[in-house]
């Protein structure tokens, strides 16, 4: 089992809740403090069912979690109002300071440089696998959910739609082969065909969405266009029905397109896995000679002014709660849509 028994959740009487610094579909999200070390750190709120839910999954995910690549997750507190009988959980997580990739590449003109998105696609694919190896499938990657530290390092984060699955230990011999289920959710330009069409789900999902993520961060915009976001219920039926991929990066490297194409493989028995991937040249720097493909490294630090984030994290709002979407959706293949 992998532990996470070096934090434990704060006492009522021993935080002070900040400001707001995130909201969306499940509730709130506040900066916090510890009144007697002064640690920062973060509070996710729910109150209504759908949040309540969202946030009890996000902690069953991540209690047991124990990886540099994915979010801690420092405890859950169950507040009830014995009054009025509402129920509300506090989620405390893990402060990372830098936001999220959306918010970095916003700040550095809408998209990252190439040997940048490689450094960050490595440590996503290594954030990845250690989910994979314990049975997680994510379900809701984008920039959005990946989470940046003081010093550039990135970190999975937001597993509210996250599905932990049954008999991993079999899996793991055979990784390209996954029990299915019917249950899911994620967003919808981010997910694979395969998922749209409500056939199940295995550890080849995430790679798809690990695709649109590379896409987004290289242009700024979401995987399948700008013109697709604005028409989201279209998309879905293109994506899950038809024969087309996301348009590729023009300014990438022959190696960044073949990755995405390993990535973006609308067959999930030919899509590539993790320990692949994290092979592939685009990721290592390196050609099939050993010779290195990169003309000088690169830290993710070197490209980050911490002093340059307004806080944003992890925010996932939509005008209207993206609640037409969720009917619509609900009425064509029964799953949850997360808003873009």
């Amino acid at each position: 089992m992998i532990g996470n028994s070096q934090f434990s959740s704060p006492q009522a009487t021993e935080w002070v809740k900040g400001k707001v610094i995130g909201s969306g579909s499940f509730g709130t999200v506040h900066l916090a403090m510890n009144k007697a070390t002064g640690a920062l750190f973060v509070v996710k709120t729910a109150q209504s069912e759908a949040g309540l839910q969202f946030l009890k999954n996000e902690a069953n995910i991540l209690e047991n979690s124990n990886s540099p690549y994915v979010v801690q997750c420092l405890g859950k507190e169950d507040v009830s109002n014995c009054a009025n009988g509402e129920r509300k959980i506090n989620l405390f997580m893990e402060y990372m300071c830098g936001g999220s990739l959306s918010d970095v590449a916003e700040k550095f003109g809408g998209a990252l440089d190439e040997r940048v998105i490689s450094l960050y696609t490595r440590e996503i694919l290594l954030g990845l696998k250690y989910l994979h190896e314990n049975g997680i499938v994510h379900c809701d990657l984008k920039c959005k959910n990946v989470l940046l530290g003081s010093s550039g390092n990135i970190k999975l984060a937001d597993f509210g739609c996250a599905k932990k699955l049954l008999n991993h230990d079999m899996i793991k011999t055979n990784g390209k082969s996954m029990e299915s289920c019917k249950v899911m959710g994620g967003t919808p330009l981010w997910m694979a065909p395969e998922v749209l069409r409500n056939e199940g789900l295995d550890f080849a999902v995430d790679i798809w969405s690990l695709g649109c993520t590379v896409i987004e961060m290289a242009t700024g915009r979401a995987p399948w266009g700008d013109d697709k976001v604005s028409n989201p219920m279209a998309a879905v039926l293109m994506i899950a029905c038809g024969n087309e991929i996301p348009q590729f990066p023009a300014q990438f490297s022959k190696e960044g397109l073949d990755f995405l194409e390993k990535c973006l493989e609308r067959n999930p028995k030919r899509r590539w896995t993790t320990e692949e991937l994290l092979d592939h040249p685009f990721v290592t720097g390196k050609s099939g000679d050993g010779n290195s493909i990169k003309e000088d490294a690169c830290s993710p630090a070197s490209v980050l002014d911490v002093g340059c984030y307004d806080g944003s994290y992890e925010s996932d709002e939509s005008p209207d709660g993206g609640k037409t979407e969720i009917v619509w959706l609900n009425k064509v293949v029964g799953m949850v849509y997360m808003p873009l």
